[in-house]
């Protein structure tokens, strides 16, 4: 087995404490660091994905998957030629006002970060000017995902998405939801560019998006 072959396989088993030595050990061996990202890492990370979407791991295995991603990428960094790691570009991400979850948009950040993408997380009860505000302060973010796990912010998602559309930024960036209570339906109505159901799919279409 390749030194990536073996990278990409700790990552899927989520063996956190072998992916540092691992990725030294690659990087001694003279693995090209984009190769090692991409191909064992990135790619890793986009198994895990289907596998979760497919339901033949769960939350935890995804989680530790991308804990393990990101311990390897954090002795890779010095290494990679620029920024690598952001190539993808971009990803504002939050949950909207009035809405205190956390779990499920931490969880898309990793699995986006670990797609390749630079993640600015304005966190939790994040007002729609504030994603706005993000935005325009960034000229380079080509992606925005904002979520609502209650159906009681649902209404302040949809206040999100027409503030940002409302601003002019709809040249610059796609918008993409999710959370518990949201469908492709209610996507559809409020002009969000893409509805997805788990964190898995979010960075499949992250990638889409940017591309």
């Amino acid at each position: 087995m390749s030194k990536i072959q073996e990278i990409a396989t700790a990552i899927e088993s989520g063996k956190v404490k072998l992916i540092e030595g691992l990725v030294k050990e690659a990087l001694e061996a003279g693995e090209d660091p984009n190769e090692i990202l991409n191909t064992g890492m990135i790619g890793a990370m986009g198994n895990v994905g289907a596998k979760f979407q497919a339901n033949e791991i769960f939350v935890p295995e995804m989680l530790v998957a991308a804990k393990t991603m990101k311990k390897g990428v954090e002795i890779l960094k010095p290494h990679l030629a620029g920024d690598s790691v952001g190539a993808k570009g971009k990803y504002i991400i939050g949950t909207v006002q009035g809405d205190l979850h956390d779990i499920g948009k931490n969880l898309v950040a990793l699995m986006i970060e670990s797609a390749g993408f630079e993640v600015i997380d304005l966190g939790v009860d994040v007002p729609a000017e504030k994603f706005v505000e993000s935005i325009k302060a960034n000229p380079d973010c080509k992606v925005v995902g904002a979520s609502a796990l209650l159906t009681t912010t649902m209404d302040s998602l949809k206040n999100t998405v027409k503030a940002i559309i409302d601003a002019g930024c709809k040249s610059q960036v796609k918008i993409m939801v999710g959370g518990a209570p949201i469908t492709q339906a209610f996507a559809d109505e409020v002009g969000a560019d893409a509805y997805t159901p788990d964190a898995g799919a979010a960075a499949v279409k992250a990638v889409e998006l940017a591309s």
